[in-house]
């Protein structure tokens, strides 16, 4: 390739998501290269925030609930984010973590399975807490548990397979699974699919409605830069809704919360994956934060990924000594999310370096540098540079 300065500078010049980079709150001085944990600050937010606070609760106070749409909020806000994960209206409810959100969509899924499955398969590789969660739900609801990688389900599934939970991109890595052939292999064995989209929701086209995707989850504090601790999403097919069993019924998510009544009736279509009071000021600065979409197609967002990762992988090919870092990621574009993650030996001192001169990545025991893009506002300009100073580090 050409000298990647004068390369980053062509790139970005080119760039058609470019000015949305003025949408965040940034620091020029530092290449942020961790939204795969933590989202930037959308500028909308803070000043909403102070609207929903001085306004919307110091002033108006309970009449906010009807007058400034607190009632309806999770389901507003899952209509915001349901273009983002390919689905239609009216089958994203926003509230609760995804652990909670996993927890409820597993269960479900066991549920409209039936009591003849006695087998749940969960990805091996998975982020812990979701394989916790699902070791619970296998003891509350009398199956085992049996964790596979996610290559290996096809071969694992059969007549006993209640649920198979899924990440669609792995936490340590970035490997991008097949979410489309995995969904199918599942219902073709009669099962039912659950995915976790934390860490592609906002990083590339997830085609829910369009794959048949039964039940998923995925966090908001990642690449749709909710804010720290922002609620989590549920998504519930249409055709599974009416059949939707929560193992979490709330006032909430009854068909007349104000009823109080003592028999749980659920709440019609994906309401009843409510369940307590929504968490107000975390859900308005989320839907704050998801302006920063209009107008942008989340294909746009991938082919950008794509390109700022291949061109991470260029530059620390050209700058780092060779043997020093071992890619993680997988370099074929199917198989990517939009991560890179290197495997080094001194992995947590390194990072530390890094952070110290203005490149913020993250570190996962033992010895992974996890890299993460996000195409609203990371440039090429920074991904040189980030590879840059990680060579010079190394040398």
């Amino acid at each position: 390739m050409s000298e990647p300065l004068s390369r980053a500078a062509e790139l970005d010049a080119a760039d058609p998501l470019a000015g949305l980079r003025a949408r965040f709150v940034l620091d020029d001085d530092v290449v942020y290269l961790d939204g795969n944990s933590l989202g930037a600050l959308p500028v909308t937010v803070p000043g909403r925030i102070e609207d929903v606070v001085r306004r919307q609760w110091g002033e108006l106070r309970i009449r906010s609930w009807e007058e400034s749409g607190w009632w309806t909020a999770p389901e507003r806000i899952g209509d915001r984010i349901a273009p983002l994960v390919g689905a239609a209206p009216g089958q994203i409810v926003v509230g609760d973590s995804t652990s909670v959100n996993v927890f409820k969509a597993l269960v479900a899924a066991v549920r409209l399975a039936g009591e003849e499955r006695a087998e749940i398969l969960v990805d091996a590789t998975t982020f812990p807490t979701d394989g916790y969660v699902a070791a619970s739900v296998a003891r509350m609801t009398g199956r085992t548990l049996r964790p596979v990688t996610p290559a290996q389900v096809p071969a694992a599934l059969s007549d006993r397979t209640a649920a198979v939970l899924l990440n669609h991109v792995d936490y340590r890595t970035g490997r991008l699974h097949d979410l489309p052939a995995l969904t199918a292999a599942v219902h073709a064995a009669g099962a039912y699919a659950v995915w976790d989209l934390c860490h592609s929701a906002g990083a590339l086209p997830v085609g829910l409605d369009e794959h048949g995707v039964d039940l998923a989850v995925g966090c908001t504090y990642k690449y749709l830069n909710g804010g720290p601790g922002s609620p989590a999403f549920l998504y519930v097919r249409a055709e599974v809704q009416d059949r939707f069993d929560s193992p979490l019924p709330g006032w909430n998510s009854h068909a007349e919360p104000f009823g109080m009544r003592p028999v749980y009736e659920p709440a019609p279509g994906v309401l009843r994956g409510r369940v307590g009071t929504p968490d107000i000021l975390s859900l308005l600065a989320l839907e704050a934060a998801l302006e920063v979409w209009d107008g942008v197609p989340v294909e746009a967002v991938r082919a950008k990924s794509l390109a700022l990762t291949d061109f991470f992988l260029e530059c620390v090919g050209r700058y780092v000594p060779r043997g020093r870092v071992e890619s993680l990621t997988p370099p074929a574009h199917a198989e990517r999310g939009s991560q890179v993650a290197l495997r080094c030996p001194d992995a947590g001192d390194v990072m530390k370096r890094l952070v110290g001169r203005g490149v913020v990545g993250d570190f996962r025991a033992p010895d992974v540098l996890r890299f993460g893009f996000t195409p609203l506002y990371v440039s090429f300009a920074e991904v040189e540079r980030a590879a840059r100073v990680l060579g010079e580090i190394l040398d």
